[in-house]
């Protein structure tokens, strides 16, 4: 690797940088670019159909600055536009943006375009860059700056036949490669031209229109133009990051942090080469740290499948918030945890959503909790346990998880990931079905008293030992105790129950309960687990019972 080939980027000198003391307390304006900047990234730009569905939806999520297109450029773009201002598709809250150079005929071209539109910010731009100003311009700093001036005095020469409000927004393109002291002077030069105020403020953007260093840096270099500025009360200062070293979200926070009070952007982060910001995944973040990003974003299922279908483009997996497996855990110490959190928060009625590893409610957002935990090969006890419970309502007792997590584990090498249905049914075999060659069939409970004038139960079983039926009769302090002894005796065997656990598995009139059994056989100490259900608690124990014996004594 020639890394001789490549120089740093010089970084700012602001030793005087206040941001990193500050926290995002509320959401900037949003502005959508995804049907110009996004759809100028596509392999194959949207019909105009697909346009107007996505314009649809970015109303829904409650974008009120949307920037529709270059439509002195492109013919789709411009026929897009009229037909959102001829039919009255716009709502009269959102502002509509479009994009300009600073060329006369191309800004003529873009009044044609927005006549009869309400609100309309005239988006205009040049790059200013040191590398462009050499290789592409061939100028100097004075003839670079002569084209943003020349281009607002343009706009505001057609702006006094526009009827409806419009907002002038000046980009110096390529910002993060200019001298700030000469994006600071271009800004002022077209200020001067444009004359804003308070009521009407300029919007100032500062792209990263390629990302060339670390988040930080572009954090001072906006908090350095945002506190030079003069006439601040008069500016948004508005940044429009791309994602070239994958840092965008992150130089997105801090440029919030450093006075930048809008951000452009485009949802799940199209557009040219590595992307534009993600704004889904800043408003998610903020959602998660308790801030309103004040975007309708409760349904992200819907805006994937506008998403995808009219960019033709699939969302990663492992996108932030979006992706199919970012509310999955295949670790098993991951299911675990997952797990305890989940309990907790509902044993202590909590407000606050306190999950490891799940940084928001996948509920919150349109998600569900079927795909929270997903068993494979990687799996732990845990997981299996989690999915019993949240599915089917089985709360296995802790001793029994590694069991039935070793037979899970089996299973999901051989073909995969394991479905919660096939985990239910693996975990119906192992115990539930356990009734061969000991079929517990009926059982009839009567009080007695010992010689000794203590209570005890007598306890009738009916049940079939290799599809023979029998009866036995066992004396105990309960019934479990009674059919231990009568079973012992008619087996010539000894064993000791040592774990009992139960639970309804349901609630109301009908509800069943669920018991958990280990028995130990006292000469050699093995064990075996058994599980009981019914409506009626002395017969789901009984089958518990019965299925521990069977497990214990007659298994292969």
């Amino acid at each position: 690797m020639n890394v001789k080939k490549y120089r740093r980027v010089p970084v700012v000198h602001y030793p005087e940088r206040q941001w990193p003391d500050k926290e995002i307390e509320k959401a900037p304006i949003w502005c959508s670019v995804d049907l110009r900047d996004g759809n100028q990234a596509l392999i194959e730009p949207m019909v105009v159909e697909e346009k107007l569905e996505f314009f649809n939806e970015l109303v829904k999520l409650g974008f009120k600055e949307i920037e529709v297109g270059f439509p002195a450029a492109s013919q789709i773009e411009y026929d897009f536009l009229r037909m959102l201002i001829e039919k009255n598709l716009i709502p009269d809250d959102v502002k509509i943006q479009v994009l300009c150079q600073c060329r006369e005929h191309l800004i003529k071209k873009t009044f044609e375009a927005i006549q009869g539109c309400k609100n309309v910010i005239f988006h205009i731009y040049n790059s200013t860059s040191t590398l462009q100003r050499d290789v592409v311009f061939n100028m100097d700093r004075e003839g670079v700056k002569q084209i943003a001036i020349d281009g607002t005095k343009m706009v505001k020469k057609y702006a006094k036949n526009f009827d409806g409000h419009l907002q002038l927004e000046y980009s110096p393109e390529s910002f993060t490669g200019t001298e700030l002291d000469f994006a600071l002077e271009v800004c002022e030069a077209v200020k001067a031209e444009w004359q804003p105020t308070k009521e009407n403020p300029i919007i100032f953007n500062l792209p990263a229109t390629v990302e060339m260093t670390t988040p930080n840096v572009y954090a001072d270099q906006i908090e350095w133009m945002s506190r030079h500025f003069t006439e601040r009360d008069k500016i948004i200062l508005s940044i429009h990051p791309h994602n070239d070293r994958g840092c965008g979200v992150a130089a997105s926070e801090l440029a919030l942090l450093a006075g930048a009070e809008r951000i452009e952007g485009t949802l799940f982060g199209n557009g040219e080469r590595t992307g534009n910001v993600d704004v889904i995944n800043i408003a998610y973040n903020m959602f998660s740290q308790g801030i309103d990003p004040n975007l309708n974003l409760e349904n992200i299922n819907e805006a994937i499948d506008v998403y995808e279908r009219c960019n033709k483009m699939e969302i990663d997996w492992r996108h932030p918030y979006a992706g199919k497996l970012v509310f999955t855990a295949f670790s098993g110490s991951h299911q675990d945890a997952i797990s305890k959190g989940v309990k907790a928060m509902k044993d202590r009625h909590s407000d606050v959503w306190e999950v490891p590893y799940l940084p928001i409610d996948p509920s919150d957002i349109g998600r569900k909790y079927e795909p929270i935990v997903r068993i494979n090969s990687q799996s732990g006890k845990g997981g299996v346990a989690f999915v019993l419970e949240k599915y089917y309502g089985f709360r296995l007792p802790k001793i029994m998880h590694q069991e039935l997590a070793d037979e899970i584990q089996s299973l999901s090498e051989r073909q995969g990931e394991v479905s919660p249905s096939q985990i239910m049914d693996k975990f119906r075999e192992m115990y539930i079905n356990a009734k061969y060659p000991l079929h517990f069939k009926r059982l009839r409970i009567q009080d007695a008293k010992s010689s000794n004038n203590r209570d005890d139960t007598v306890a009738t079983v009916t049940y079939t030992d290799k599809d023979e039926e029998k009866s036995l009769v066992g004396v105990g302090n309960g019934p479990i105790d009674a059919i231990k002894n009568a079973l012992c005796g008619e087996y010539g065997i000894t064993y000791k129950l040592t774990m009992y656990e139960e639970h309804a598995l349901t609630t109301g009139s009908d509800s069943q309960a669920a018991t958990y059994i280990q028995l130990t056989d006292v000469e050699t100490g093995k064990s075996a687990f058994g599980v009981g259900i019914s409506s009626n608690i002395n017969r789901s124990s009984i089958r518990a019972l019965f299925s521990a014996m069977n497990r214990l004594y007659f298994r292969k």
